[in-house]
């Protein structure tokens, strides 16, 4: 091939790469903000920034004697959390969830993954087995991570690391509760926050709850709402104290 000829075959080499080049942009304007839109046109989510594989431990309570009826909650390695439950707003009312998510402390993260390590991942039967104690709910652990998934069920546990795991998973699904419900009076409700923050604070003050400032967005609510009754605002405040002055894990 001819000097001359190469030039002319490269000029249109060329040409069609950026025709191509100029169609692939046009192509991605029109199909981006429909793919935002949807989510879900390829059969692939959109990336959150949150990875598949991390690490997370969760917690499951089923107990239809109690109020909330079931519950979950999911911490993973970072220390995102998620709360889930299943409540009636009252006895005529069909079962609607709700949902929330926090971040935990970094000391309540890291006893969550030592103590799921102590319990070798919950690879294993973990209930006592004993059919003579009270059956206070249907409880699960799951770990699940981007190399295995572990799933185990119990009433009653022997083992001290998901005896440790249960105390401070339903300690932090109480706390959670309470924002539940004080978000709930909040709304449509006031004259009853003051008994609801006055329960709430003693159980924070014998330490039943844990992980109180997964709950401050609405506790600082209260705390600004001028027309909730001074003595509730003031509680929320002390509550509001006691979650950033608490020991880490508490």
């Amino acid at each position: 091939m001819t000097t001359l000829g190469s030039l002319i075959y490269a000029i249109r080499i060329h040409a069609l790469r950026v025709h191509f080049m100029d169609q692939c942009r046009q192509a991605g304007i029109l199909f981006l903000p429909f793919a935002l839109a949807t989510g879900v046109l390829t059969g692939q989510a959109i990336p959150s920034g949150n990875s598949a594989s991390a690490a997370t431990v969760t917690f499951t309570l089923d107990f239809p004697q109690s109020d909330p009826t079931h519950y979950s909650i999911a911490v993973d390695e970072s220390g995102h959390a998620t709360y889930e439950c299943t409540v009636k707003a009252d006895e005529d009312s069909e079962p609607r969830t709700y949902r929330t998510e926090f971040e935990v402390t970094a000391r309540t993260r890291e006893r969550i993954f030592e103590w799921t390590k102590q319990a070798k991942f919950f690879s294993g039967k973990i209930d006592s087995g004993n059919r003579k104690l009270a059956l206070t709910g249907e409880k699960e652990l799951t770990y699940q991570d981007g190399q295995r998934s572990t799933t185990a069920r119990y009433n009653f546990s022997n083992l001290d690391p998901v005896r440790q795991l249960t105390a401070l998973f339903q300690n932090m699904a109480g706390t959670l509760d309470y924002g539940r419900r004080l978000d709930y009076y909040h709304r449509y409700q006031k004259l009853a926050l003051d008994d609801e923050l006055k329960r709430m604070e003693e159980q924070a003050k014998n330490n039943e709850l844990s992980e109180i400032q997964g709950v401050a967005p609405v506790l600082q609510e209260i705390l600004d709402d001028t027309s909730v009754m001074n003595v509730a605002r003031a509680r929320a405040k002390e509550l509001m104290q006691m979650a950033s002055t608490a020991p880490p894990g508490r």
